[in-house]
């Protein structure tokens, strides 16, 4: 069944006569299209692909299958353009993403669509998106790879006296040389007692001897990402950094050790919970233990303690078990994984055991 098929069956379940879709990676999803600034509506009857004129040529290209339609000529608003398909259409339900359409755009089509009624949707289309077909997964499978070779290639780059972005430069070259469309998300490299930062930005620091660096990076390929994580060490450890860095490994192999389709996505941070409890670093640790990655870099499935999710057989996820010690530092380390019946399979090869440099 195609993309498309099994999104009009989401249609008809919620009784829907059409869906309009405004964001990138949905419309990327159901249709191929590799650009941005443009919308879809998709319907049993017709399919339009609403751009403007720098768009168009790319349209007819990538998306030959649908009704192309400038919205820029004649001139009018978007709303108006999309009015016109829902009279042409006799639309009388028309679905749209609540959590991306901007308020102006909602007061527009408000405005102009007054024999339509507008359906506020969440998760539609990413509920399709949630199993990858093998497709996704093989170009998942290659940004892992072009991830791995160039933090390979970037080892023998860190050394006392680079700075944090002087690394990030290398790797993300290295990333884009080995034919990637570039990085799945902006590069957090950090070094010292910066790591005990989740999200920290690189910065003009220096590398130091003794220093932890904590690399959370991918590449991005054919629009599909890879997120991974690693911790490393230069020159030498401390038993503390050792010790850290030893709880959350054992967390991460404890915590994949359980992931296999059809259990809900809660156990697995369960038993990140238990290591990281019993190592004594309860007090310094994020409880949420992953997410989905594909043409976004944060999809559901989510995984945390919370979480009412189930883990069905070809997602992927990421695990990133952490302890962030404030003012000290701390060890992340994060790996891909490939949802299968009966186990999961880890797509983010590089070693785990602590690289000291």
């Amino acid at each position: 069944m195609s993309k498309i098929e099994r999104l009009l069956r989401k249609l008809k379940d919620d009784k829907l006569d059409g869906l309009l879709l405004i964001t990138d990676q949905n419309i990327r999803y159901v249709t191929g299209f590799t650009g941005s600034d443009s919308f879809i509506i998709i319907t049993p009857r017709d399919n339009y692909f609403i751009t403007d004129g720098r768009y168009v040529e790319q349209v007819e290209q990538e998306c030959p299958e649908f009704k192309i339609i400038n919205w820029r000529q004649p001139s009018r608003r978007l709303s108006e353009a999309i009015r016109d398909i829902t009279v042409d259409l006799g639309i009388k339900r028309l679905g749209f993403e609540k959590n991306h359409v901007n308020y102006e755009l909602y007061e527009d089509l408000s405005q102009d669509i007054t024999d339509t009624e507008l359906i506020p949707t969440k998760g539609i289309v990413e509920s399709i998106r949630y199993k990858k077909d093998d497709d996704e997964i093989l170009k998942i499978r290659k940004a892992c790879e072009i991830s791995e070779k160039a933090l390979n290639r970037l080892l023998s780059s860190i050394k006392p006296g680079v700075t944090e972005k002087e690394l990030v430069a290398e790797l993300e070259y290295y990333i884009k040389k080995q034919g990637a469309d570039g990085v799945g998300f902006e590069t957090i490299l950090i070094s010292g007692k910066r790591t005990s930062l989740l999200h920290g930005k690189p910065s003009d620091k220096r590398i130091e001897h003794g220093d932890f660096i904590t690399i959370d990076f991918g590449a991005m390929y054919d629009g599909y990402i890879c997120d991974m994580t690693r911790t490393l060490a230069v020159g030498e450890v401390s038993e503390k950094q050792r010790a850290v860095y030893e709880a959350v490994k054992e967390a991460l192999s404890y915590a994949t050790n359980s992931i296999k389709a059809n259990i809900a996505s809660r156990i697995p941070c369960e038993r990140y919970n238990e290591i990281i409890e019993r190592a004594g670093y309860l007090d310094y640790y994020y409880p949420n233990l992953g997410h989905g990655v594909g043409l976004f870099v944060h999809e559901e499935p989510f995984m945390g303690p919370a979480s009412e999710y189930t883990l069905e057989k070809n997602c992927i996820i990421t695990v990133e078990p952490g302890v962030y010690i404030p003012d000290w530092g701390g060890v992340r380390i994060e790996d891909m994984v490939l949802v299968m019946e009966e186990g999961f399979e880890i797509l983010t090869k590089s070693p785990k055991d602590l690289i000291i440099i």
